[in-house]
C-alpha cells in the first residue's frame, strides 16, 4: 500500500509541476535562474553562487546543492548593471557595464558597500573584475584601459580608483576587446580580447604582452577561470570552454581540449566547485522577454 502510495504521489507532483521547482538530491546539472532575468557573471564561493542580471543589476544567491536562490540586491530599471562579478573576503564585486561603475555588496546581506565610478567618458563598457592583494581590477571593452579600486585593511575598499592604460602588445579594435580578467601569480593578471582571441598578461603598471598559443585563438573569449597553469576560457557565442595548459611563466600555452556542453547557450563566464564548472548561460542570440528562460550549466572538468 505504501508504495503504491508514494508513486501516485511523484504522479501527482509531475502532474501539478512540483517536481520541477523541487529540490534535487545531490546537485543539480541545471540551474533554473527567473525567466527574463538575463544573466551574465557569476561567482562561487563554497557552495554558494552569486548570479548577476545584465540590465538591472540584481544580484541572486543561491545554493549549488539545490539549485535554489533568491534575491540578494534588487535591480534597479536605470543606473545599475552587473556583468563580471568576483567575491572576495565576504564582498561582492560587481562590472557595472554601461554605468562605468563598479558596485560593492556584502555578500551575505546584500547591503551596499561602496560604488565607484571609474569610467569619465561615455564609450565604456566596464566588463569584468579580479582580485589582487592591493586592489580590484576592472576591464573595459570600449577605453584601453585597467581600473584598480584600492583595497585597504581585511580587504575593505578604498575610495581610491586609478584608470591606468594598456600599453604594449595589446590593441584595440572594433567590437569588444578587453574581457575576462584573471589574476596570475607574480601580481600580475591575465585578460582576454574578445575580437581578436588573443591573451595577455598584464602588470600592474598596465603593459601587456601576449601569451603565445602557436598560432591558435580564443576569438569570443569571455570569462576567465585559472587553476594553477590551466587557464579555462569560455568561447560565448561558440558555445565550448577552451581548456589551456600554461606554460611557468605565462608567455606561451595551448589548448588542451575544449569542454562543450550540450545545455549551452551563449555561456559567458564561468566559476568551479571542486570538480565541477558552472557556466551562466546568457543567451544573447536569442531576443530577451519576460518568459526567456535562463540557466547555469554545471559540467565536469576534464
Amino acid at each position: 500500500m505504501r508504495r503504491t502510495l508514494l508513486v501516485l504521489a511523484a504522479i501527482a507532483a509531475v502532474a501539478t509541476g512540483v517536481a520541477a521547482g523541487a529540490p534535487q538530491k545531490g546537485f543539480p546539472e541545471t540551474i533554473r535562474l527567473p525567466d527574463g532575468f538575463r544573466p551574465e557573471g557569476i561567482a562561487i564561493s563554497g557552495r554558494t553562487f552569486y548570479v548577476g542580471s545584465i540590465p538591472t543589476g540584481e544580484i541572486r544567491r543561491g545554493d549549488l546543492r539545490t539549485g535554489a536562490s533568491r534575491r540578494l540586491v534588487a535591480g534597479e530599471a536605470t543606473g545599475k548593471a552587473a556583468i563580471g562579478i568576483e567575491v572576495h573576503r565576504g564582498r561582492l564585486y560587481v562590472a557595472g557595464g554601461p554605468t562605468g561603475k563598479a558596485f560593492v555588496y556584502d555578500a551575505r546581506t546584500g547591503a551596499a558597500v561602496a560604488t565607484h565610478q571609474l569610467a569619465t567618458t561615455a564609450d565604456t563598457f566596464v566588463n569584468d573584475v579580479a582580485i589582487l592583494n592591493n586592489g580590484a581590477w576592472f576591464t573595459d571593452s570600449r577605453t584601453p584601459v585597467v581600473y584598480r579600486v584600492e583595497l585597504g585593511r581585511a580587504g575593505r575598499p578604498g575610495p581610491e580608483v586609478q584608470a591606468i592604460a594598456l600599453t604594449g602588445a595589446i590593441q584595440y579594435g572594433p567590437g569588444n576587446n578587453a574581457n575576462g580578467i584573471v589574476a596570475a601569480p607574480g601580481g600580475r593578471l591575465i585578460i582576454v580580447q574578445s575580437n581578436t582571441g588573443k591573451l595577455f598578461t598584464v602588470t600592474q603598471g598596465g603593459v601587456t604582452a601576449e601569451i603565445d598559443l602557436g598560432g591558435a585563438t580564443v576569438v569570443n573569449g569571455d570569462g576567465l577561470l585559472l587553476q594553477g597553469r590551466t587557464l579555462y576560457v569560455v568561447q560565448n557565442r561558440d558555445n565550448k570552454i577552451a581548456k589551456i595548459a600554461l606554460n611557468g611563466r605565462i608567455t606561451s600555452g595551448r589548448i588542451v581540449r575544449y569542454l562543450t556542453d550540450p545545455d549551452f547557450d551563449v555561456p559567458t563566464t564561468i566559476d568551479d566547485l571542486g570538480r565541477r564548472l558552472y557556466a551562466v548561460n546568457a543567451r544573447f542570440t536569442t531576443p530577451p522577454t519576460p518568459t526567456t528562460r535562463y540557466d547555469i550549466v554545471q559540467l565536469r572538468k576534464r
